[in-house]
């Protein structure tokens, strides 16, 4: 899952994103409003879900929500501020909030309150994705192969292989590009080695002892990579 995080201080966002990623998320963090809308504008669908804090250099926190609903974005939002008035809370969720959460706060309440708002997202992420002989688990981060020489087999999944064997099943059969899987794996501003795409695709089928014929990760020759869905 990927979500975007507005928020300018800075000990604040680097807890909000720890915990986060360890969850196995994908997080772009901006400090500024203005920074974060000329990004979201044309990208806000990329997104799962996104966190705002209210008071921020730029455009707040309400006007970035403003902005999203005017262009008819469903994008799930969590407002965090320091305002705890009845008539400012209002004002958050007229916005276009979805929900508002006053500092400080406890992070697994942060957590609880992005797991509640995905469950009511247009499309609701389930628990499990099955994709023929595969079934990833988003509660353990564990895939279940049901492979020729990994029958019934429960592997645990670091959060990068995680997040490739995620993408690659939202998409079966598809040929993913490098560029793709890189622009939807990493974040914003990262710089990954070159070979980075193809070393996680050696690690991931290593632990799935994909050698298959054709392999169930398939590298295209200089294309890019096809998961190859096997029906039990």
């Amino acid at each position: 899952m990927r979500l975007i995080l507005v928020e300018d201080e800075p000990d604040l966002g680097v807890a909000i994103k720890q915990a986060l990623t360890h969850q196995a998320h994908i997080v772009d963090w901006f400090l500024d409003g203005d920074q974060a809308w000329n990004y979201l504008e044309t990208n806000w669908m990329q997104y799962t879900l996104a966190v705002f804090d209210w008071m921020l250099p730029g455009l707040s926190g309400v006007e970035i929500c403003k902005r999203l609903r005017s262009k008819n974005s469903p994008l799930p939002i969590l407002m965090l501020t320091a305002k705890d008035r009845m008539e400012e809370k209002i004002i958050g969720l007229d916005s276009g909030a979805d929900d508002y959460l006053v500092k400080p706060f406890g992070m697994p309440e942060l957590l609880a309150r992005l797991r509640a708002l995905q469950r009511r997202a247009p499309h609701f992420q389930p628990r499990q994705l099955q994709v023929g002989s595969l079934t990833l688990d988003y509660a353990t981060h564990t895939i279940t192969c049901d492979l020729p020489h990994t029958k019934h087999q429960t592997i645990t999944l670091t959060a990068k292989e995680f997040q490739l064997l995620e993408y690659l099943m939202q998409h079966p059969n598809q040929i993913l590009t490098r560029d793709q899987i890189l622009n939807q794996l990493w974040e914003i501003g990262e710089e990954p080695i070159s070979n980075v795409v193809a070393a996680q695709v050696r690690l991931l089928r290593r632990k799935l002892g994909d050698d298959n014929n054709p392999p169930l990760i398939e590298n295209i020759y200089g294309v890019g990579y096809r998961l190859n869905a096997v029906r039990k």
